[in-house]
C-alpha cells in the first residue's frame, strides 16, 4: 500500500494546521518543505493570528532592530533562503517593511494582532487600515506611552474588538472610554506594568461593566481600587491580581468580595514594602508568558 504524503493532504486541512504553527515557522520553515506547503502558506487563513515575536530580544526572530533602523540580519542558511524566496534586498528592508509584509499576507483577514516592542505609530495605523476584523490586539508599552492619543483614535476602527493587551496603563481611562463607545463585544483586558488607583478602577467599572476577564498581574493596585473593582465588575469570571503591590493576598474582606469570581488569583500580592530609598520592590512583565482563549500563544 502506498504511503500517504503530507503534500497530498486536503488544502483546507493543511491551512488549518499551518495557521497554528506560528509566524516564525510560516516564514522560515513551511515554505521550504515542498511546493504544496508553500502554496498553502500563502492562504490568508494562515495569517489570521499575527503574533509578532519580540524583535528586540528574541533569539528565534529573524533579525535584531530598533524602530526606524535597518534590519541587522543574523547569519543563518534559512534566512538566506528567506531573502532569496521573497526577493528581499537586505539593505532596503526595515522593521516597518517586515510588519507590512506579514500583514499583507492576511489580506485583511487577521483577527488577532500583537505588535513587537519596536512597532511605530506608522505600523499601528497601517495594520488598523488593512485589518478591520481585529478581535484581539496587543500593544507594547512604548507605543502606549508615546502614542496613546493615536490609539484612542484608532479604537474607533476596531468595532469587533473583544480583547486588549496593553504594555502600559498610561492614559488607560481615555482608552477605556473609547472602547465603551465603539467595541460592544469587548470582554477582556490585560494591562502590564499597571498603576491602578481610584480613577482607573472607576473607569473600568463604568466603561467596562460587563468585563469577564481582567488581568493585572504584577501591578501596583491600591486596596481601595481593588475593592471598587470587586464591587462594580459583577460579571467577572477571571481576575488575576497575583504578585501585585498594594494589598495582601490574605485580606479577608477582599477574598470575601471575590468569592463570586470563578477564577480569582491573588497569590504573591502584598502590601507596600518600602526599601531603604523609599521605593517599593515591584516587578513588570511583557506580553510573552500567557495564553487567554486561544488568542495568543508563544
Amino acid at each position: 500500500m502506498d504511503e500517504r504524503r503530507w503534500e497530498d493532504l486536503n488544502i483546507d486541512c493543511m491551512v488549518n494546521i499551518l495557521g497554528r504553527v506560528g509566524m516564525k515557522s510560516l516564514l522560515l520553515d513551511v515554505p521550504f518543505v515542498c511546493k504544496s506547503w508553500y502554496r498553502a502558506s500563502l492562504n490568508p487563513s494562515c495569517w489570521e493570528r499575527l503574533i509578532f515575536p519580540d524583535i528586540k530580544t528574541s533569539y528565534s526572530i529573524l533579525f535584531l532592530s530598533n524602530a526606524g533602523e535597518k534590519l541587522q540580519w543574523v547569519h543563518d542558511p534559512k534566512l538566506k533562503r528567506f531573502l532569496h524566496q521573497y526577493q528581499i534586498e537586505e539593505n532596503h528592508f526595515s522593521t516597518t517593511a517586515f510588519i507590512k509584509f506579514v500583514v499583507n499576507r492576511s489580506k485583511g483577514h487577521a483577527t488577532a494582532l500583537r505588535l513587537p516592542p519596536c512597532a511605530s505609530e506608522t505600523d499601528l495605523k497601517y495594520v488598523s487600515d488593512v485589518c478591520d476584523d481585529l478581535k484581539a490586539v496587543g500593544l507594547p508599552g512604548d507605543l502606549v506611552d508615546d502614542k496613546s492619543g493615536v490609539i484612542t483614535e484608532l479604537i474607533g476602527k476596531w468595532k469587533r474588538l473583544e480583547w486588549l493587551m496593553l504594555g502600559s496603563s498610561y492614559d488607560l481611562v481615555k482608552i477605556l472610554s473609547q472602547i465603551s463607545i465603539h467595541c460592544k463585544d469587548f470582554w477582556g483586558l490585560r494591562v502590564s506594568k499597571a498603576n491602578i488607583f481610584n480613577d482607573e478602577a472607576i473607569a473600568i467599572v463604568n466603561f467596562l461593566p460587563k468585563i469577564k476577564h481582567l488581568i493585572l498581574r504584577k501591578a501596583e493596585i491600591h486596596r481601595d481600587a481593588l475593592m471598587k473593582l470587586l464591587q462594580g465588575c459583577t460579571e467577572l469570571q477571571v481576575l488575576d491580581v497575583s504578585d501585585c503591590i498594594g494589598f495582601s493576598e490574605d485580606d479577608g474582606e477582599i477574598l470575601k468580595l471575590a468569592s463570586h469570581i470563578t477564577n480569582f488569583i491573588c497569590k504573591g500580592s502584598r502590601e507596600y514594602d518600602y526599601d531603604d530609598d523609599g521605593f517599593y520592590e515591584g516587578g513588570s512583565f511583557l506580553f510573552d508568558d500567557v495564553v487567554y482563549d486561544g488568542y495568543y500563544s508563544d
